[in-house]
């Protein structure tokens, strides 16, 4: 097939069309009681009022390449009144008077908002976002470069590197929890480098339950993570890494096998006892060596969950890098991704980075529902 007369047409979508969408997605009360849950309200009339801060540090990651002033303007341009409440004599503050308003609400208005809105959105119908009635999601982790400020060095810390030398930026590291049909984030955690996904992500099972089959990958992969799925009655699906033996109680027909986990020390002092699960090995050809596969879950049933159809959906794990990538590299665009030079501002920015992707993604589903594809 040649491409000679094939043409990319790019629509010109004024910031006004999006910020009217996003009204959509984020409603005006939304912000109003997030507001009112942290006690962030003004007695007194102000230049930046709270709702209109709150959905400043939403928009930076839609304009992340201009001056928070231009973002500012585009907002108050583009915005609704039901969205900003500001006098008709209103003037663009200056740049240290936005920092001011942005510290001034602190990160707990967002955080706030970010879990009033954020939810599961795929129904029956969505496509791929069900497997025998179980709403599948999926949960990995991911590090962003902050600047190079003695705070946020003290609260987020460097990455380790080779004796005599010192990494570049600080890091802070993130954990997401997303529906894999949809590619919502529907919970998120963030924390210094020093502190290991392994740890963080287990915090994440506080938004997951029964009628949800949840997928990790090996390197979250540990006795503790599937005791907290069980104790949130969620079904799971994992992949072991290579130094995880099983031994053989129950082959079953569809070539897969019964065995059980064993509590680690600081689990079995906790009352841990073994754990039931079902391991289906595979072998995926490579233009290598092929890759050995070993996955468990507590899907025992294999006329319902047949080993191959679990080998097969596993592999839509990936969606949460996906959303990684969309988050990282489409919508933000930017090389250096966070601005903020105080810790308390860059965990608002992250929230407020998550929330953009929030309208965004829901908007893109809202809009396949509504055409049917």
């Amino acid at each position: 097939m040649q491409l000679k007369e094939f043409s990319l047409f790019v629509p010109n979508v004024e910031s006004g069309t999006v910020l009217k969408a996003l009204e959509t997605a984020i409603p005006s009360s939304a912000i109003e009681q997030a507001i009112a849950d942290a006690e962030a309200s003004e007695e007194r009339k102000r230049a930046l009022p709270s709702h209109l801060v709150v959905c400043l540090i939403i928009a930076m990651s839609l304009w992340s390449r201009v001056s928070m002033r231009t973002v500012l303007k585009n907002l108050v341009d583009g915005l609704s009144e039901a969205w900003i409440k500001v006098g008709s004599y209103w003037r663009i503050p200056c740049k240290s008077s936005i920092t001011e308003a942005r510290q001034r609400i602190g990160s707990q208005v967002i955080t706030r908002l970010f879990h009033l809105i954020v939810r599961p959105l795929a129904t029956v119908e969505t496509p791929e976002a069900f497997l025998g009635g179980l709403r599948v999601m999926a949960v990995d982790g991911t590090l962003f470069d902050v600047p190079d400020t003695e705070e946020n060095v003290r609260v987020f810390g460097y990455p380790g590197s080779r004796p005599g030398t010192q990494a570049s930026f600080p890091k802070v590291r993130l954990v997401l929890l997303i529906e894999a049909g949809t590619h919502l984030i529907v919970d998120a955690l963030m924390c210094p480098y020093r502190i290991g996904e392994r740890v963080r992500v287990k915090k994440l099972l506080r938004s997951v339950g029964q009628e949800m089959l949840l997928m990790w990958d090996r390197g979250l992969h540990s006795y503790a993570m599937v005791r907290a799925t069980i104790g949130q009655k969620c079904d799971y699906l994992g992949r072991v890494p290579k130094n995880v033996k099983f031994q053989v109680e129950e082959v079953l027909e569809d070539g897969s096998y019964l065995s059980w986990i064993a509590p680690d020390g600081k689990s079995k002092k906790k009352g841990g006892t073994k754990i039931r699960v079902r391991v289906i090995e595979y072998t995926i050809d490579t233009e290598g060596e092929p890759e050995i596969y070993r996955l468990i879950t507590s899907l025992t049933d294999f006329a319902l969950f047949p080993a191959l159809l679990l080998a097969m959906e596993y592999h839509k794990r990936w969606e949460v890098e996906n959303t990684i990538d969309e988050l990282k590299v489409h919508l933000l665009g930017r090389k250096t991704l966070i601005r903020s030079l105080n810790p308390r501002e860059v965990v608002q920015e992250i929230y407020g980075w998550l929330l953009g992707h929030w309208a965004v993604r829901s908007l893109m589903f809202q809009v396949a529902e509504h055409a049917q594809i």
